[in-house]
């Protein structure tokens, strides 16, 4: 028969509970028994197969190292994902169990199963390994230490200043301009550098300027030749006018910071060996590493399939963030606003007219309230002193545009005034010195286009106060996840503390994005870095689920509670079907945050960080990032003293903003930032910027709200279990640890001077104790705590809908009335944390008379009592009284507890 047995919890605070449902049985097959003996040899275990349950089974269960139950369904091996294919083996069992195979799940690490032919299959499961489809267990998504080969590891000298990667050899062949060419008609010419199967071709120039003036680098690990030949054709035909050829033994080799190589002109020779007519080219070649200066603009010979609208877009290029500033404007009032215009109508009843006030930067729309009627006032006359703040940058190329509008109907409002201010005419301040409002005239005139210009109307007017506010700091990320906290105004900025030094080495295991004809899944990857203003973005790997970029970037560092973010991307612009395309957009393959405060000073972290992505199936490995990280102090003395300073800029404290601003700036901020950098070449994508600064982190998800829960639960958890080791001690479950406490406790009140002094050095004791335990790698992504790998298919699948949703109508009510029952039991705790504090208030409220006369009374009492007696033989009376033995306790609540849980509350009057 089937039984149930209770689930026990992990923690206090787990969510996990229920039970399972088991069928026991008992075996005396032989062959059962060979394989069970043979695992208690390896660590023991139990057999269940066939029969009742009895108790011994159940005991024998619960001290078993390893248990086979049946399995009714054949095909849930395929279930539980290809991690566990190799842990799979055939064993042996009797006809008289039909269908049933046994599932072998093994708490440690136990002997193989040996294969037999036919019969049933059985699973292995070590203990730790997930049983999931997308996960074989947690060191899956573990970070990985490596070893590259790289100066800053093995103190290489000849690294130069790139010593955070490995240096790869190229061949530079630089083709600067040919001359003396004889050319019939007056065609363009193109140059055509060869090296092996390798074929790189400059632009098309004309006979009369034939100046070229293109790198090309071939990487070395390519190599099909020992010989390259330069070629210069009549562009469209095969057949060259003249060839140069040059021996790779005879290059030379070049490290920065040597000069460049000076081009030298070469007779070239026709087909017959002939150098008289067919002219000279201009030439320099030597070997390099990526450090040369040429390597960012060079064409690359692994990028030789990549057509020619799409090799700008493979390359690496540093970019930087537009300066931004917060723009803040305060639309106080407005006088001698006239509506008589346009014709209108006169009613024999007078409307009130509803003015209100629009604001415009850029794409960035806010309005003011509609002016309430005041008796001061007249109708034109309107008054709203209300505040905006708006994102704008350098350079400005916006205008501040303000409308005075009156509410005819619900879909129709009539502008009756507009001003439009250049921003480089707004003041800039850098403090919290206020601004001087000033009075501007509002252009009635741009409504109707056949008045004359020579008519005037009243002169209408606005009373603004705008002011380009340098003393903030504009928040393009999540305060948590951000890179910089300098303030706008540079005249604010403190010298730098430290330099960061990352190498972005390369990716393995990428998962393929897209399928090419003749190739099957390739990506083109590239990775792009962002920490403060500063963004790179390496050379585009093609066709490589291993890319190996090698590329090293720099950064100073003003703050060490900073994170730099990296993340992995495939080019959609390499492929000439989909770079014309005016919706492509590059796939996001994983992204990697490290905070720098987590790294020791000057020291090289070499790791593989895992990339993962939620995908709307589950959390995936989309593949691994090696790294290479070095952050070096200037000034040790600096760096302590900035973990004193506040995190913001002072403006943030003096004049903050609300945590609504806040949310709403950084959208636009991040707008505007991808916006410019959109129009960089190559471009930007906004799906990358977007990426980068985690522009979804506010929308709505159940994974990140349990996720938070058990964060905060983890937090108080220090609580509980000092709450659990103070019910031990009072129990006297130790009676020795319960005695030296007591001793250690009235030795503390008798004195109280050693209090304070042994709390600091037990903490400073237990710092330094922990030392040899400290981490040593740096934080990464975590699915556990990220709930990533337990999530449910429907929660999944409610954090990837759209804003508003897209789906059912069905969906969305039982989302809704999900919600609806987590927020019923949040409701109740919060109304039990009101209750409590509103006994509190009661005590004195005389809502209860009764209850408050007592309490009153008592604290009489006590104001004598306290007085009369020292306050150390209070306390340690009530601690003696409170560590009593159980035997000389009563099992009923206090008197205090009683008293508190009789006073009223508010809940009484609550509908």
């Amino acid at each position: 028969m089937a039984q149930l047995y209770t689930l026990d919890k992990r923690s206090l605070f787990s969510y996990v509970r229920g039970e399972i449902n088991l069928k026991l049985y008992l075996s005396t097959k032989e062959d059962f028994k060979q394989v069970i003996s043979s695992d208690r040899s390896g660590g023991g275990g139990v057999m269940v197969s066939g029969g009742a349950a009895s108790k011994k089974n159940k005991k024998m269960q619960q001290q078993g190292g390893n248990l086979i139950v049946p399995q009714q369904m054949g095909q849930e091996r395929n279930k539980m994902g290809l991690g566990l294919q190799n842990l799979i083996h055939p064993m042996p069992v009797e006809p008289s169990l039909g269908d049933i195979k046994p599932v072998v799940i093994s708490t440690i690490p136990g002997p193989v199963i040996p294969a037999a032919a036919g019969g049933a299959h059985g699973v292995g499961i070590s203990h730790g390994a997930g049983i999931r489809g997308y996960s074989t267990g947690l060191s899956e998504f573990a970070l990985k230490e490596t070893n590259p080969h790289i100066g800053g590891l093995n103190k290489d000298k000849t690294s130069s200043t790139y010593d955070l990667v490995e240096q790869m050899q190229y061949l530079y062949v630089k083709v600067v301009r040919a001359r003396e060419i004889s050319l019939f008609g007056g065609g363009e010419l193109v140059a055509e550098v060869k090296l092996g199967n390798y074929k790189g071709i400059t632009n098309r120039v004309s006979l009369t300027n034939a100046d070229w003036d293109q790198i090309f680098a071939f990487s070395k690990d390519c190599f099909q030749s020992s010989t390259v030949d330069i070629f210069v054709k009549e562009s469209g035909k095969d057949e060259y006018l003249g060839r140069v050829s040059f021996d790779l033994v005879e290059v030379p080799k070049r490290v920065p910071p040597d000069s460049q190589l000076a081009p030298q002109w070469y007779r070239m020779e026709d087909k017959k060996g002939d150098k008289a007519k067919c002219g000279e080219v201009m030439v320099s070649m030597w070997f390099g590493t990526q450090a040369d200066e040429a390597f960012s603009e060079a064409w690359h010979s692994k990028a030789a399939n990549v057509h020619f609208d799409g090799l700008n877009s493979i390359k690496s290029k540093v970019y930087l963030s537009p300066k931004l500033w917060y723009l803040r404007v305060s639309v106080m009032e407005a006088q001698d606003i006239f509506l008589g215009g346009k014709g209108a109508p006169l009613n024999k009843m007078v409307r009130y007219p509803e003015l209100f006030a629009k604001v415009l930067v850029g794409n960035q729309v806010l309005r003011t309230g509609i002016a309430s009627a005041m008796t001061n006032r007249s109708f034109s006359n309107p008054c709203w002193n209300e505040d905006f703040m708006f994102v704008v940058a350098e350079p400005f190329e916006d205008y501040l545009l303000i409308s005075v509008e009156d509410r005819q109907a619900s879909n129709r409002d009539e502008v009756v005034g507009r001003l439009v201010l250049p921003m480089t005419n707004i003041e800039s301040r850098f403090d919290d010195k206020p601004v001087m409002s000033r009075w501007f005239n509002l252009d009635t005139q741009f409504s109707s286009q056949n008045e004359s210009k020579a008519v005037v109307r009243f002169a209408s007017r606005i009373h603004l106060r705008a002011s380009l506010e340098g003393g903030y700091h504009v928040l393009d990320q999540a305060t948590m996840y951000s890179s910089d906290v300098r303030p706008t105004a540079k005249q604010l900025w403190k010298p730098h503390i430290g330099v960061l030094e990352v190498g972005l080495l390369g990716a393995t295991n990428l998962m393929p994005t897209k399928i090419k004809d003749g190739k099957g899944g390739l990506t083109d990857a590239y990775c792009v870095a962002k920490y403060g203003q500063k963004w790179v973005r390496t050379r585009t790997v093609v066709d490589s689920l291993a890319p190996k970029w090698n590329e090293q970037y720099t950064w100073e560092v003003y703050d060490p509670c900073t994170v730099i973010s990296i993340g992995v991307f495939d080019n959609s612009r390499v492929d000439k079907n989909t770079a014309s395309g005016a919706g492509n957009r590059d796939t996001c393959i994983g992204k990697v945050r490290i905070r720098l405060s987590t790294l020791e000073s000057d020291r090289v972290y070499t790791h593989a960080y895992p990339l993962l992505m939620l995908h709307p199936s589950g959390v995936k490995k989309m593949g691994e990032l090696s790294l290479a990280v070095r952050f070096s102090c200037a000034n040790m003395f600096n760096m302590l003293h900035s973990y004193t300073l506040p995190l913001l800029p002072k403006m943030h404290y003096v004049q903050p903003l609300s945590v609504n601003q806040l949310d709403c700036l950084r959208c636009q901020a991040m707008s505007v930032i991808a916006s410019r950098l959109s129009r960089a070449e190559p471009p930007l994508g906004r799906e990358v910027v977007e990426y980068m600064l985690d522009h979804d982190s506010h929308m709505w998800s159940m994974r990140k709200s349990k996720a938070n829960f058990f964060r905060l639960t983890n937090v108080l958890a220090w609580f509980v279990v000092m709450s659990r080791l103070l019910e031990s001690l009072r129990n006297w479950h130790k009676p020795v640890y319960s005695t030296l406490f007591l001793i250690v406790f009235i030795i503390l009140v008798l004195v109280p001077e050693l209090i304070i002094p042994c709390i600091f050095l037990k903490l400073a004791t237990v710092g330094i104790w922990r030392y040899r335990s400290r981490p040593c790698y740096p934080p990464h992504m975590d699915t556990r705590l990220s709930f990533a790998e337990t999530i449910l298919p429907d929660e999944l699948d409610e954090e990837f809908d759209s804003f508003p949703t897209s789906r059912s109508a069905e969906i969305v009510r039982m989302r809704y009335d999900r919600l609806r029952s987590i927020a019923g039991r949040i409701q109740t705790v919060v109304g039990d944390f009101a209750t409590q504090g509103e006994r509190f208030q009661a005590l004195l409220s005389w809502r209860d008379p009764r209850a408050t006369f007592l309490f009153v009374m008592f604290c009489f009492i006590a104001a004598f009592g306290f007085y009369l007696v020292p306050i150390r033989w209070v306390v340690a009376v009530w601690v003696v009284y409170y560590l009593r033995p159980p035997r000389f306790r009563n099992k009923l609540p206090s008197c205090a507890v009683n008293f508190f849980k009789r006073l009223p509350t508010n809940a009484d009057t609550m509908l």
